[in-house]
């Protein structure tokens, strides 16, 4: 493992990068996400999904954004 690897979620604090903790990582992404679909509407937010995933992560994914965030803005590269 490189050294230069990440192993804790970081958040941005005054500009800069802090280490914290995933519950607190966690709840600044889905208010940041609610945030932005509050206020543009669900098809501001979208997710590309991986192709290399397994079906049952992509499916996750797909019903995360449809059931939870109100779009269908999803989309991976499976077709290439």
């Amino acid at each position: 493992m490189s050294d230069a690897r990440l192993t804790t979620p970081l958040v941005r604090e005054g500009g800069r990068l802090v280490p914290t903790s995933w519950e607190v990582a966690l709840d600044r992404a889905a208010t940041g996400i609610a945030r932005v679909r509050d206020t543009h509407g669900p098809d501001a937010v979208g997710l590309f999904s991986c192709s290399k995933a397994t079906n049952e992560v992509n499916y996750a994914a797909q019903k995360l954004m449809r059931l939870a965030v109100g779009t269908n803005n999803i989309d991976s590269c499976n077709r290439t």
